[in-house]
């Protein structure tokens, strides 16, 4: 294209453009937009509920808090009332063998039995349980996640046998689909939780 005939497009496309002012204003907004509004918007979408209970139970069991919300956005959106058909219960939806053992070696009440279904107290064994599992795969996190799901027992068959390496990048050698999708799913909201939540923390003191 010849250089006056590109300077006919140029020129009618510059003469259409908003004044400076009117530019520098949208340009402002954009960037309130991507400060602000949006984190507001995406706390919308990955809602928080129990913060109190999950940021004390965390600091007292050294559980990691994001993972907490991770599991019980995944295992039941916030809804202590959720049961499941295999007796897991609570937010963070916790079998009888996982309570018992929380009873046992976490120094529990045994009378928290009855209780299981209220937001402090299982989130507060459920903490404790993650802290546990997190020791005994040695801080690894994706092991954490899928111990939680299918139980300590398989998950250290998988990393004896050499079935699976631990890792988030070969998720797929996992025998159970279910456990593979949880994995991702739980990486996906801790991700997401810690990145819009991390000032809770600073905001408690």
């Amino acid at each position: 294209m010849e250089l006056s005939n590109l300077k006919k497009w140029i020129k009618p496309a510059i003469v259409a453009l908003p004044p400076k002012r009117t530019m520098l204003i949208a340009f402002v907004l954009l960037l309130f937009f991507l400060l602000v509004a949006s984190p507001i918007f995406n706390r919308l979408i990955y809602p928080l509920e129990y913060e109190e209970h999950i940021f004390n139970s965390a600091e007292a069991t050294g559980a990691d808090p994001y993972l907490v919300m991770a599991i019980i956005r995944v295992e039941t959106k916030f809804d202590p009332d959720k049961k499941s058909r295999v007796g897991a219960r609570g937010l963070m939806q916790l079998m009888p063998e996982t309570v018992n053992l929380a009873i046992k070696r976490g120094n529990f009440s045994p009378a928290f039995r009855d209780y299981v279904d209220d937001p402090a107290i299982n989130i507060h064994m459920g903490s404790w349980y993650l802290a546990a599992l997190t020791r005994e795969f040695k801080g690894n996190k994706i092991a954490v996640m899928a111990a939680y799901n299918a139980g300590p027992g398989n998950v250290h068959k998988w990393l004896d046998q050499g079935i699976w390496d631990g890792t988030r990048q070969n998720v797929a050698q996992i025998p159970y689909g279910e456990t593979r999708h949880y994995i991702q799913r739980v990486s996906f909201y801790y991700e997401k939780y810690k990145q819009l939540y991390r000032d809770l923390p600073k905001n408690k003191r």
